[in-house]
């Protein structure tokens, strides 16, 4: 199974896809989705739309990790992040993935095994457990944290219906 893990952001949006063959976890690929300054937002949260719909449908992905919702002190920050999730969501329901949120707390926990890791702890444990040769960047490494914390979570389920 691969799963698509994204770090929704309207300056940077991170993305990890990640592979469990055989309860091995393998990192297809990371990166993000950048825009110069002066780019508009509305070009922005279109870009954002263009590139999962391009990535899902390159690599094939069937599920979708994202961090939830959470409330800033910025107002207008927090409704700009809104619309680049919002973005990401309707990518994968316009691709056919199956969309599976999970709360900053619950990602670190699967990763580190603290909920309240810094983002160093969570980029140096994603690098081990995916076996990467160097540092994703930050928003990369939070959403190939998402991607192992949806894998981690689908795995335990599995177990426990057993």
């Amino acid at each position: 199974m691969i799963v698509l893990g994204v770090d929704p952001g309207s300056n940077a949006t991170g993305y990890g896809l990640v592979q469990k063959v055989d309860g091995r976890l393998t990192c297809l690929g990371w990166g993000q989705i950048t825009f110069p300054r002066n780019t508009p937002f509305y070009n922005r949260i279109h870009n954002i739309f263009t590139s999962m719909v391009e990535l899902m449908g390159r690599y094939g992905p069937e599920e979708l990790a994202v961090e939830e919702v959470f409330y800033a002190k910025n107002v207008k920050s927090s409704l700009k992040l809104g619309h680049a999730r919002g973005a990401v969501l309707i990518a994968a329901v316009h691709c056919g993935l199956r969309i599976h949120e999970y709360s900053a707390l619950q990602i670190k926990k699967a990763v580190v095994g603290y909920g309240r890791a810094s983002k160093d702890q969570v980029r140096a444990m994603v690098k081990i457990i995916l076996g990467l040769d160097e540092d994703p960047a930050w928003d990369s490494s939070d959403a190939l944290a998402a991607a192992v914390c949806h894998l981690n979570w689908q795995d335990y389920g599995q177990r426990c219906k057993a």
